[in-house]
């Protein structure tokens, strides 16, 4: 298993590539910043673990930066618990408290290899959920579908408000899938995912010749989306002198490629979504007010887990049979223990966290049982 560590601390760094030196299944590489590491990562890395305060680049942003090519193991001290929690909500599967012995990283380790081997030797097929999206219900629940379901019907822009990892995108396909628009395309873009200087040519597409690498015409994904929704996740992620061309293409239903003079008549209906109080980003002049108020026609505010509690063993059982069959193992069950402890965890980062957790106990649990021991909550932040 070839792994990168990235510790800007000489003598963490040091001790660690010491340590780690004595399990010859592990090829370790090191580097002292994330910017370095990013200039050597190649497929051949099978894990990378990193520290969060560093110089250059904090591990926070290097994992924004692998946009999930990779699985990541976070190393923090106590100081950077919140950032802690952002990074899981960023996908981060396991992180470790120092100061560590080198038992738990190596511990942590293996539990990763397991589930790579695990996962490599599925073949990879479509799973099935709930018909509407949704894996699991509750009053608060139920109270937003309610708010959705009255919205979904007109054309007004919606802006979906919440934490991260709560669910905004199987929202925003929900309501697509019941609009009259249904039919037509759902196209989601994630604007936190795409490189500034590329986002406008993202959304709304180029001529050939009209930048160095343009060698032929691109569609934006606004001529993609024509007829259907548009999904802008993590809109306050916008640069700001793109906001005004989207304001315009909002307000006169129209885009116009770069390099090109002629417009294109587009017919979309725009959902977005953003876990970012962008009353704030407004004051702070990073998002315009007149952008916001042509989002916000209709505001759905999506409660965090820890509000919903009676999905948390619907979604856990749910996706456990999701796994068991796209691993090839027999049913699971969760013991009395394991439930209680995914009822009394905080979940900081929501479904995604609680999907994430529940596959990896169905790859490393031993029986038919899955334990608490075996949800590894207890590495986790309350």
């Amino acid at each position: 298993m070839k792994i990168a560590i990235v510790e800007d601390d000489i003598n963490m760094r040091k001790s660690l590539e010491i340590a780690m030196s004595d399990y010859e299944e592990f090829e370790i590489i090191t580097f002292k910043n994330a910017v370095d590491a990013l200039k050597k990562l190649d497929a051949s890395f099978d894990l990378i673990i990193t520290d969060i305060n560093m110089p250059k680049m904090d591990g926070i942003e290097f994992v924004k930066e692998l946009n999930g090519k990779y699985e990541v193991i976070i190393m923090t001290g106590n100081a950077t618990l919140t950032r802690a929690i952002e990074s899981i909500q960023l996908g981060v599967k396991d992180f470790l408290l120092k100061p560590f012995d080198v038992d738990t990283l190596v511990a942590a380790i293996r539990r990763e290899d397991q589930i790579q081997k695990v996962q490599k030797s599925v073949p990879k097929t479509k799973t099935s959920t709930n018909t509407n999206g949704f894996l699991g219900t509750s009053k608060a629940l139920e109270g937003v579908i309610n708010i959705a379901n009255k919205a979904c019907k007109t054309d007004a822009s919606i802006l979906l408000l919440g934490q991260s990892g709560v669910g905004k995108e199987v929202f925003a396909s929900y309501i697509h899938n019941n609009s009259p628009r249904a039919k037509k395309p759902f196209i989601a873009i994630n604007m936190a995912a795409i490189p500034e200087n590329l986002i406008e040519s993202e959304l709304f597409g180029f001529e050939k010749g009209a930048f160095t690498d343009a060698g032929e015409a691109k569609a934006g994904q606004f001529e993609l989306a024509n007829g259907g929704t548009l999904f802008l996740d993590e809109i306050a992620e916008m640069p700001y002198g793109v906001q005004a061309k989207l304001l315009r293409a909002i307000q006169e239903k129209e885009v116009r490629r770069l390099g090109s003079a002629k417009s294109i008549k587009i017919d979309i209906r725009i959902v977005s979504a953003t876990n970012a109080n962008l009353g704030d980003k407004i004051k702070d002049g990073e998002f315009r007010e007149d952008l916001y108020y042509r989002l916000n026609t209709i505001p759905i505010r999506i409660p965090p887990l820890k509000d919903r509690k009676d999905e948390i063993l619907q979604i856990a059982d749910a996706m456990t049979e999701i796994n068991c069959k796209k691993y090839g193992f027999d049913l699971k069950t969760f013991s009395q223990d394991a439930q209680e402890q995914l009822l009394a965890y905080n979940w900081p980062g929501n479904i995604r966290e609680l999907i994430s957790v529940v596959e990896r106990a169905v790859i490393l649990s031993e029986g038919q049982e899955i334990t608490a021991e075996e949800l590894f909550l207890q590495n986790k932040i309350n």
